[in-house]
């Protein structure tokens, strides 16, 4: 690895991982005395810290992969796919950030047994342990595995198990150590590198002598690559179809009926985590604001403008030249098998040469459309050959010296990423199944080495996954598809009695059975086929059709099983109504037959406030993040007007969130 580095590189990078390790670890001694220090910092985190840390954790070394991918296959305007979980975002800032915090719950699962009742909670809570924090968890940092495997193949040429073994050393030292407070330490710090890094990647890829600087950006936005990706509203060649896929279906359906991890629904996983270790309801709203405004406002420009000038440096290769390399394999049918290895004769059997080899990548490569990037970089393994390592090709281009803070921050934004999950994961498994099923009387000492040795576990297990993925984008895509449907019951379930345990089993096997289908039924069923012979696709996209079908069934069968099943018991729905302050119409019936607390002490109902506030304050970023990317377009006066637009709501978004309640 230090071969391809200078020495201020090398210098850079081994400082840098020695330097996060000791702020990391500096927590070991505080997250040693019980597992409520080891997952949740003793409660004590101010707002402006657990803001940051929410944000770098949603900030990994996959995250400019992705967007890049997105960016040179749907353009710009493919970021609404996750730029519209904004809603969901502000939603848990002004409705549900400080029900979490009155909660006082050691983890957002043990939601289930504050709010149902019985044997199915409890097999609820256990099964979802080990679901969302071993299975969930490990593809989500087997996917940002996969790209640190991608940047040291495309920057070092590492075999992918060298670069996991480079990658994990640091993070495995003090997540295991430090907890939860070892890892929001260090999260401030690397998201800090992470961004330094991020925005001179930009600069120098703005200022190469390929593209010539600033005043060349509009010969660079005249490129055809560039120009036909730079709008961020879909339009254009796409018509109908595209427009309903990328826009219309996110905003209007996704947001608020797609579960996804560090997006959901009323908040949960590692943002519950952060907002239940708040010092104060205050504090937990104050961070989920801040995370939203640096998480879509702030960070997505320098990875577009990367991605965009990727497009002039590994041109997309053109669909004539597709065409012709899909017809050369076709008519070459034994090599291509001899390439792949899917043949047994004798006679194939023999090695191919290293020129019908070379020839038989490339055309593979030119039928996919990466051609330019493999004739870039020959040494990285067809399994990891896709768009998304453009980025990490535009990182090679950078000039030494520079090339060690850039490996650092993705570094950075690798480790900060996989701590959460680490201690998000663990904390699933020891306190939700571990404590509670297996051992209900382990001492703190006893509970906080569980959960480093199920750190340990989860990080081994997640880089042997990794080692089998091929996409970041398709990893996304499934568990989006996993998640579908099930965020309606999430948002109800805090403000209508009528949901029951039940409801959220039904939701979890539908959702999965569903995925489950399109990914592995579908296709020999003619599904896909039969869609695209009745028309569907002038519409929507096929990804997008499953996205919606899997919402439909799976809305349906949690709703039909909830009114076939019993309503939770009356003493446990006023206990919940009462410890959280619920109010609204949803628990008319529960207060009308169990008399809580007068309204006084209840506090006004305000909920329509929080809406009110979600809307302005989706404004205030949407119009930051457009005002910033006109302003980089050269659209001086719309750029200005959309950041004049994004004060302002930022201002009344914040008068209308002192008129909220909070504790």
């Amino acid at each position: 690895m230090l071969d391809s580095l200078s020495f201020l590189d090398a210098a850079i990078i081994i400082g840098f991982l020695l330097s996060v390790v000791l702020v990391g670890s500096a927590a070991a001694r505080r997250s040693s005395g019980s597992a409520g220090d080891f997952f949740l910092s003793g409660r004590s985190m101010p707002w402006w810290l657990l803001g940051v840390s929410m944000v770098a954790c949603t900030f990994s070394c996959d995250t400019p992969n992705l967007v890049t991918d997105i960016v040179r296959t749907q353009g710009v305007a493919g970021n609404w796919a996750w730029w519209a979980f904004l809603l969901t975002g502000m939603l848990t800032v002004f409705v549900y950030a400080k029900l979490w915090r009155r909660s006082a719950l050691d983890t957002d699962l043990g939601f289930y047994e504050i709010r149902y009742s019985g044997r199915p909670a409890a097999a609820l809570r256990g099964f979802r342990a080990l679901y969302l924090g071993v299975f969930f968890n490990v593809m989500i940092m087997a996917t940002v595995s996969l790209a640190a495997i991608k940047i040291g193949q495309v920057l070092f040429g590492l075999s992918p198990v060298a670069t996991l073994l480079w990658a994990t050393a640091g993070v495995a030292v003090y997540a295991t150590l430090g907890g939860l407070t070892g890892s929001i330490w260090a999260d401030f710090y690397q998201y800090s590198v992470a961004m330094t890094g991020a925005v001179f990647a930009a600069v120098y890829a703005v200022n190469s002598p390929e593209v010539g600087g600033v005043s060349s950006l509009r010969e660079l936005f005249a490129h055809a690559d560039v120009s036909a990706r730079m709008a961020m509203l879909p339009g254009g060649e796409g018509g109908l179809s595209m427009l309903m896929t990328v826009l219309i279906l996110p905003v209007a359906v996704q947001w608020w009926n797609v579960w996804y991890p560090g997006a959901e629904p009323g908040g949960g996983g590692y943002i519950a985590q952060r907002m239940l270790s708040a010092k104060d309801e205050k504090n937990a709203v104050g961070a989920t604001l801040l995370f939203n405004f640096l998480h879509y406002a702030v960070r997505p420009w320098p990875w577009i403008i990367v991605a965009l000038v990727s497009l002039t440096q590994f041109p997309l290769t053109p669909p004539d030249q597709q065409a012709a390399a899909r017809a050369w394999l076709g008519a070459n049918p034994e090599l291509v098998a001899r390439y792949d290895g899917a043949t047994t004769t004798a006679a194939a059997a023999a090695a191919l040469s290293d020129t019908d080899r070379a020839i038989v990548r490339q055309a593979k490569a030119d039928a996919a459309g990466t051609g330019s990037l493999a004739r870039a970089f020959p040494k990285v393994e067809d399994q990891f050959l896709r768009h998304d390592i453009a980025y990490p090709g535009m990182i090679s281009k950078m000039p030494k010296g520079w090339l060690g803070l850039i490996v650092a921050s993705l570094i950075a934004a690798y480790m900060s990423t996989i701590a959460t999950h680490l201690n998000w994961g663990s904390s699933y498994v020891v306190q939700d199944f571990y404590a509670r099923f297996i051992n209900k009387k382990a001492t703190p000492r006893r509970a906080v080495l569980v959960g480093r040795l199920t750190m340990l576990a989860l990080l081994a297990l997640s880089g042997l996954v990794a080692l089998c993925m091929q996409n970041a984008k398709d990893s996304f895509d499934i568990l989006l598809q996993i998640g579908a449907g099930t965020g309606l019951l999430y948002l109800l379930r805090w403000f209508w009695w009528r949901i029951n345990a039940w409801s959220e089993i039904a939701a979890m096997i539908v959702s999965f059975a569903v995925a489950c289908f399109f990914q592995w039924g579908a296709a020999p069923l003619g599904v896909e086929a039969a869609m695209r012979d009745a028309g569907w696709f002038a519409i929507m996209d096929y990804s997008a059709w499953k996205l919606v079908l899997g919402i439909l069934a799976t809305t349906a069968g949690w709703l039909t099983l909830t009114f076939l099943t019993r309503p939770e018991p009356p003493e446990v729905l006023r206990r919940f109504c009462e410890k959280i302050r619920a109010g609204g119409p949803g628990w008319r019936k529960v207060r009308a037959a169990a008399p809580l607390p007068p309204p006084a002490a209840q506090g006004k109902w305000d909920v329509p406030t929080g809406l009110l506030c979600m809307m302005t304050g989706c404004l205030a970023v949407w119009s930051a993040l457009f005002g910033i990317g006109n302003l980089l377009y050269a659209r001086t006066a719309l750029g200005v007007t959309l950041c004049v637009v994004a004060v302002a709501a930022t201002a009344a978004t914040l008068r209308l969130a002192s008129r909220i309640k909070l504790g």
